[in-house]
C-alpha cells in the first residue's frame, strides 16, 4: 500500500499512449520543453516530429474498429492537433511540409 506521501502511478490505457506520442512531437517541435533538460529546443526536430506523427497513424490504422468510441475521437483530435501544429512549425522555419506517403 502506498503511503500518504508517495505518488500514484497515472493510469496507463490507450489515451496515456497516445498522449505520450503526442507530447514527443510538441517537445520535437521546440513548442515545449524537453523534459531532460527542462529547455526548449531551438531547432525543431521536423523529421523526428513527423516520424512520431506517422507512428500515431500507423496506431490509427491498426486499431480501427477496436477502439472505444472516446479513445477513437481523442487518437483523431490528437492527430488533427499535431498535423496542424507540425504545419504551422514548418512554415515558420520555412521549410516545405513534407507530402504523405502513399
Amino acid at each position: 500500500m502506498a503511503s500518504s506521501g508517495e505518488k500514484k502511478a497515472p493510469t496507463l490505457d490507450f489515451n496515456a499512449l497516445v498522449l505520450s506520442f503526442g507530447s514527443s512531437v510538441i517537445v520535437h517541435l521546440g513548442e515545449a520543453p524537453d523534459p531532460t533538460t527542462g529547455q526548449k529546443r531551438e531547432q525543431p526536430e521536423l523529421a523526428m516530429a513527423q516520424q512520431s506523427i506517422d507512428l500515431l497513424a500507423m496506431l490509427q490504422e491498426k486499431t480501427q474498429g477496436n477502439l472505444t468510441a472516446e479513445e477513437g475521437r481523442f487518437l483523431q483530435n490528437m492527430l488533427f492537433d499535431l498535423r496542424m501544429l507540425f504545419v504551422e512549425v514548418s512554415q515558420r522555419q520555412g521549410a516545405p511540409a513534407p507530402e504523405k506517403k502513399r
